[in-house]
């Protein structure tokens, strides 16, 4: 990856393409340090490359290579988005491999946390740490499908701003104030050279595999135990998409891995409190 196209805000970055291994033609978008580790995000169900908050991505930049990327099918990118966690994994590893970059930390939102479990074990060579924001181990009871008003706000065709509001945020005034500075800084601040929207067809696949993903299997479990990466495990404390005690298990699943729970958010805790969050990534992966 050319150090050149690298941005110094997320609102100037341009939309790249990159044509990996596998046939696909991935989106992307980098900014920050050129010199550093880069930092790879995968995106939360349904999310493209404008779905990132600017102000988080602008948080992380000065002390990281920040990439952002559409996996394989979703909006910008080629191909069809798969129905697995295991092979949209693959494909992110194909992403990966095809930037050069070498060594790569991870940070994975919600369904992008359970694609950075997969390449975490999948090729642990690719990987130096792990945040996982908002995520739940496979297999975990409970997990099989969202509640139903979850899913009745962010399922259907279009997500109207209200309905983001109640997955994204909690009913404080506090939260929900932070929410709409998030949604003008998300939908209202860049207004060209916006990435593609995802389709139906993304929108069934991913919920597909976040059903797969949580169908009871205490052995699945197991799993996460062979993630050999320092880890860091962070959500908010009041998550109606993915409940605060999956945090608790996963982190207790994964050797040495810390937990941070942020108060008064619920699955947008990371862009509500993106300057604390940043700081706190910054500080994990500084660290030994």
């Amino acid at each position: 990856m050319s150090e050149t196209r690298l941005a110094t805000n997320y609102l100037d970055a341009q939309n790249l393409m990159l044509a990996a291994s596998n046939g696909v033609s991935y989106a992307y978008r980098a900014t920050g340090a050129s010199d550093a580790t880069p930092l790879v995000l995968l995106q939360h169900f349904r999310g493209n490359l404008d779905n990132w908050d600017p102000a988080l991505i602008d948080a992380l930049a000065p002390g990281h290579r920040v990439i952002t990327f559409d996996n394989r099918g979703v909006a910008a990118s080629s191909g069809t988005t798969p129905n697995t966690i295991a092979q949209m994994g693959l494909d992110a590893i194909d992403f990966i491999d095809a930037l050069e970059v070498g060594e790569v930390d991870l940070l994975g939102f919600s369904i992008g946390s359970f694609v950075a479990q997969e390449i975490a074990l999948v090729r642990p060579s690719t990987v130096r740490k792990v945040v996982l924001a908002s995520s739940a181990p496979e297999g975990a009871s409970g997990m099989h499908g969202w509640a139903p008003e979850v899913i009745a706000a962010v399922g259907k065709p279009e997500t109207p701003p209200e309905d983001y509001l109640s997955v994204f945020f909690t009913r404080t005034e506090a939260s929900r104030a932070a929410g709409q500075e998030v949604l003008g800084r998300i939908f209202g601040a860049r207004t060209v050279d916006r990435d593609a929207p995802t389709d139906w067809q993304t929108r069934l696949a991913q919920y597909d595999a976040v059903c797969t993903w949580g169908q009871p299997n205490h052995s699945l479990l197991e799993r996460v135990s062979a993630i050999d990466k320092p880890v860091f495990v962070a959500q908010g404390d009041s998550d109606p998409m993915i409940l605060p005690r999956y945090s608790y298990l996963l982190a207790g699943l994964i050797p040495g891995a810390r937990l941070k729970i942020y108060p008064d958010s619920a699955h947008g805790f990371l862009f509500q409190h993106h300057a604390e969050f940043a700081a706190d990534v910054d500080s994990f992966l500084a660290g030994p």
